[in-house]
């Protein structure tokens, strides 16, 4: 894996991320894309288009409720249709993945930080009281930093 200083938290052009989003929608897969910062703003960028989250918004209030339950976090993923849990764990793997300690060393990217870049792209709160977002922020990203400390995603191995 290659892997740069801060690759999730520094965004790479957006024309260059456009540009390539458009050659990915034509599944046209460059052979020379190098930069990790490019595909790490493609990444968040697919998971913040999606016409409903990773995490459907019937879910969200439990997500907030359980943000530091590990056990009713893991259940409630599990719970969710197939192909969100399915998505969601290989995000979630390769997150782990990302956060290993040898990993963190290089990239500067722990888990707190995994956290607060993907929580936006997997959650969204759907009021509009500033209150309401503050507070649900400091919960969503403790709900990915659950995730990514607590499940097992062990049957994602070899898929990355």
């Amino acid at each position: 894996m290659y892997i740069i200083k801060c690759i999730c938290s520094v965004p790479a052009d957006m024309d260059e991320v456009n540009a390539l989003k458009v050659r990915f929608d034509h599944w046209e897969m460059p052979a020379d894309l190098t930069d990790p910062h490019l595909i790490a703003s493609l990444l968040k960028l697919w998971y913040r288009e999606l016409y409903e989250p990773i995490i459907p918004p019937d879910f969200y209030d439990r997500c907030m409720q359980f943000c530091d339950n590990p056990k009713e976090a893991i259940g409630l993923i599990d719970s969710l249709p197939d192909i969100n849990r399915l998505s969601l764990a290989y995000l979630i793997r390769f997150l782990q993945v990302f956060a290993a300690p040898d990993n963190v060393a290089v990239t500067k990217m722990d888990i707190n930080n995994l956290a607060m870049v993907m929580a936006p792209n997997c959650l969204r709160c759907e009021s509009e009281d500033p209150r309401v977002i503050m507070e649900n922020t400091r919960k969503e990203m403790q709900f990915m930093r659950t995730l990514i400390t607590h499940m097992d995603t062990n049957f994602m191995e070899g898929v990355i």
